[in-house]
């Protein structure tokens, strides 16, 4: 049986949380510790579950929690690296269509890039910034 493994780090204005082995029945109690941690400290967070080897739905209920309390608090929480294989259970429900999943943590920062830029330029054309969240 795999430990999880949980590490942050900031960049680019996100805290990037990196998930490593088994998000289960076991584990998801250490796991929604650990990032309400790092949702206290930041309102935009990036999780990688790149080397996430299996995913159960209590795992994504704490997911889902942090995305809901982040979002509502103006902040935003995206997916990243999410494979298939072993997080099945994002698909299965429906959430990897309703959350923001990309590729990668460089593909997210990216896009929190992009997106930052835009509301930037909307808000020199309008005078007011667009408060921008994630789906």
């Amino acid at each position: 049986m795999d430990d999880l493994r949980l590490s942050s780090k900031s960049q680019g204005g996100f805290v990037i949380v990196a998930v490593g082995g088994e998000l289960d029945v076991v584990t998801s109690r250490q796991f929604d510790e650990y990032l309400t941690q790092a949702c206290g400290e930041h309102n935009r967070v990036i999780l990688d579950l790149s080397a996430v080897d299996f995913m159960d739905t209590g795992s994504l209920a704490v997911i889902v929690g942090h995305w809901k309390k982040l979002t509502a608090a103006g902040g935003t929480l995206v997916l990243a690296g999410a494979r298939y294989r072993y997080t099945k259970t994002l698909w299965i429900t429906g959430l990897a269509d309703r959350l923001s999943l990309y590729d990668s943590v460089d593909e997210a920062l990216a896009a929190a890039t992009e997106a930052g830029g835009a509301a930037a330029s909307d808000a020199e054309a309008g005078g007011e910034a667009q408060n921008i969240k994630s789906a």
